[in-house]
């Protein structure tokens, strides 16, 4: 397996297909990197290399029982294309992956990137705060929480329907439903419940302020885990010249249930630059 050891000798695994200008992914909670196989090998195949690994915890990466804050995860990012030598990198994140691309330019700046694709992210705030009256309540992310710590396997099960959207008229196959709880259940509960904390508690619009490269955020207007107005919205709005593309009807899940209207708009979004 392609691996890297982390500044704290964690070990990560990526994936890395292709030839050509590089796309590097980052997965959201509770997934790993096989959730864009879809968007790399539609990309791989016009001509790009694209990268995708699995974050500290998830998949088959090491499981340690610290590091699941935002520096950290930009670091592991940076480590990652320190180890490549990536250079004009677009950085593609969705929902929490969307925080940990975007931290990484605000802790490291933009020099080795060329772009930024948010996908459903969290960012600028996902939590609602004082300032941040639309964001979700406390109390949501308490019960994700004591879910997992009670039943996760079950909680994750039943966390793909609002998550994919098939309470609201979307259909996704059972092999689909399979894989994601399989994923799921990869990952360290601990990790998986720290990283709960880590994007409904962090603030990434001082991060979002650093954004100084061409953006394409694309959001679904039904998604019932990261709402639109509370966040893709307002990404869009703090980023200048960002693109917007609100997928109608889509839910968080819309790698899968929009697969190729995504990978469209990726690939004339790549062109475009």
């Amino acid at each position: 397996m392609s691996t890297f050891k982390t500044q704290d000798g964690t070990q990560i695994y990526y994936k890395d297909w292709g030839k050509g200008k590089p796309v590097l992914f980052s997965h959201g909670w509770p997934l790993d990197a096989d959730m864009w196989d879809s968007q790399l090998n539609f990309l791989a195949e016009r001509g790009y290399r694209v990268i995708a690994f699995d974050r500290r915890g998830f998949g088959r990466s090491d499981q340690p029982w610290e590091g699941y804050n935002y520096d950290t995860f930009a670091d592991d990012i940076n480590d990652l294309i320190t180890h490549l030598d990536l250079r004009d990198i677009t950085l593609v994140g969705f929902s929490m992956g969307g925080g940990d691309v975007t931290r990484y330019i605000g802790r490291y700046g933009s020099e080795r990137v060329t772009s930024l694709v948010l996908l459903g992210a969290v960012t600028p705030i996902f939590g609602k705060t004082d300032d941040h009256p639309e964001g979700v309540e406390k109390s949501v992310f308490d019960g994700i929480k004591q879910g997992l710590r009670e039943d996760r396997a079950q909680f994750i099960k039943d966390f793909a329907t609002p998550f994919y959207g098939t309470n609201q008229g979307m259909t996704v196959s059972d092999g689909v439903l399979t894989q994601t709880l399989n994923i799921a259940l990869l990952a360290s509960l601990k990790g998986t419940i720290d990283c709960v904390t880590a994007f409904s508690e962090t603030d990434f619009r001082a991060d979002i302020a650093k954004v100084d490269v061409p953006t394409l955020v694309i959001h679904g207007s039904n998604d019932q885990i990261v709402p639109f107005e509370a966040t893709g919205k307002l990404a869009a709005e703090m980023i200048p010249g960002s693109q917007l593309k609100v997928y109608d009807n889509a839910p968080h899940g819309f790698a899968v249930t929009h697969q190729q209207q995504l990978n469209d708009d990726l690939l004339a979004f790549l062109q475009s630059l």
